[in-house]
């Protein structure tokens, strides 16, 4: 693996951990009644999935 594949596959698992993170929040926002944070932090979700795809696949195509 190359040092910037291996940057790239930390750089997703960070991402990964964040959307982990969003989980509770997204559930407090709910127990909340606050269904327009709700849908916000879903969409932040969504984007983050794709982002750290996008970086997997950079780091595969990136690597040995």
């Amino acid at each position: 693996m190359t040092p910037s594949a291996a940057d790239l596959s930390s750089m997703a698992a960070t991402v990964d951990d964040l959307t982990v993170r969003l989980g509770p929040i997204a559930d407090a926002y709910e127990a909340a009644h606050r269904d327009d944070l709700v849908a916000e932090v879903h969409e932040v979700e969504r984007v983050l999935d794709s982002a750290r795809r996008r970086l997997r696949r950079l780091a595969a195509a990136d690597g040995p």
